[in-house]
């Protein structure tokens, strides 16, 4: 046994990636992370969605990025728009979790 398998044996981290992890550098230091999916809508932002495991439990990681407006009090109705449309994602994605 090398000394890495034994750290990852003490550390509880199993050997074998899921189907759908990219592996290589994306994958590591106990989690397994998927190939990331972009939407890109040019002039006005993107949105990153990641597959990811940690410690025997899924998450989608999803990063936002957006346009905001020049003026403060415009960016700031955008960001409170963003914050109310996050909460219905996050508690769409729950609900599909129960029904399945």
């Amino acid at each position: 046994m090398t000394a890495l398998s034994r750290i990852t044996s003490a550390l509880g981290r199993r050997s074998a990636h899921p189907e759908w992890c990219a592996q290589g550098h994306r994958c590591g230091l106990g989690e397994h992370r998927a190939e990331p999916f972009t939407i890109a809508v040019p002039g006005l932002g993107s949105a990153t969605l990641t597959r990811v495991e940690v410690d025997g439990r899924e998450h989608a990681e999803v990063r936002l990025t957006v346009a905001l407006a020049d003026d403060d009090l415009t960016a700031r109705v955008q960001l409170a728009g963003i914050v109310g449309d996050l909460k219905t994602v996050i508690s769409r994605a729950a609900n599909v979790h129960r029904i399945a």
